[in-house]
């Protein structure tokens, strides 16, 4: 210990020693926080280099609602081109069918019982007096009425087999939904708000034509319980439902006809 003069001297030297004497406080260690926060920003540096690397200069939540839409039209403009291929493939077998059955007489029969049969199976175009039935969804509501939900304000599958059964059932002698002849292969269903027919989407609204007689076709969509009850949703969710009679042309069917199963009757 060093000694001064002074009276400011022998107090700092006071102090020391009664300093020495008193025990030791024991080391404060460093928080954890001071030993986590450079481990966090190591951290964060890593990671938003990989995601620099990873994006590679470009957006990583980037809308892919458009590139979904090019993939559905590309989609769609493909099944178009090989329905039209499709199409000249089947004119091409008749054509030439058309040309052995000149010299081929069981051929000629067999064409000319198919023939026979075309317009019961929908491959001829009809014309003739009948009823046009189109269901439609809810238009858009600020506030949905007490009780609803979203999927009351919308057409659904088993709407619209209930028209279809309804006409039917009302002798209709031939029907088309959406343009498109209905055959007894036809399969009515949707996804969504939507239609699917024949492989191809529909959105509302659903046309449904049946040619017969129109008084007939009418009491069977009054009497159909189905019907009734979309009916009352118009009223209730203001769905769409209109019902017209007039002349209507219901067209031929263009789709394949390849059966994949088929049931000999007893």
């Amino acid at each position: 210990m060093e000694y001064t003069s002074g009276a400011a001297s022998w107090q700092k030297a006071l102090r020391r020693a009664v300093v020495g004497l008193l025990p030791r406080r024991p080391r404060q260690r460093r928080p954890g926080w001071s030993v986590g926060v450079p481990l966090i920003a190591a951290a964060a540096g890593l990671l938003f280099t990989t995601t620099a690397t990873t994006a590679g200069g470009t957006a990583l939540r980037e809308d892919r609602r458009p590139q979904l839409t090019q993939l559905i039209d590309g989609a769609r403009d493909r099944v178009a081109a090989s329905e039209d291929r499709a199409a000249e493939l089947r004119a091409d077998v008749e054509r030439r069918t058309e040309e052995l059955a000149g010299t081929d007489q069981p051929i000629a029969d067999e064409q000319g019982r198919a023939a026979a049969n075309r317009q019961a199976a929908g491959f001829t175009a009809l014309t003739g007096a009948g009823v046009t039935v189109e269901l439609d969804d809810a238009r858009r509501l600020e506030t949905l009425p007490e009780g609803a939900s979203n999927d009351d304000l919308v057409v659904h599958q088993g709407d619209v087999q209930a028209v279809v059964n309804a006409l039917w059932a009302g002798g209709a002698e031939a029907m088309s939904i959406m343009n498109v002849r209905v055959l007894t292969t036809s399969a009515v269903r949707c996804v969504g708000n939507t239609l699917l027919l024949h492989g191809r989407v529909y959105s509302p609204p659903f046309k449904i034509v049946a040619i017969g007689d129109a008084d007939a076709l009418q009491r069977a969509l009054a009497n159909s319980k189905g019907v009734r009850l979309f009916k009352d949703a118009v009223d209730h969710y203001q769905l769409g439902y209109r019902e017209t009679v007039s002349t209507v042309t219901v067209p031929a069917f263009e789709g394949s006809t390849a059966l994949r199963s088929a049931k000999v009757p007893r």
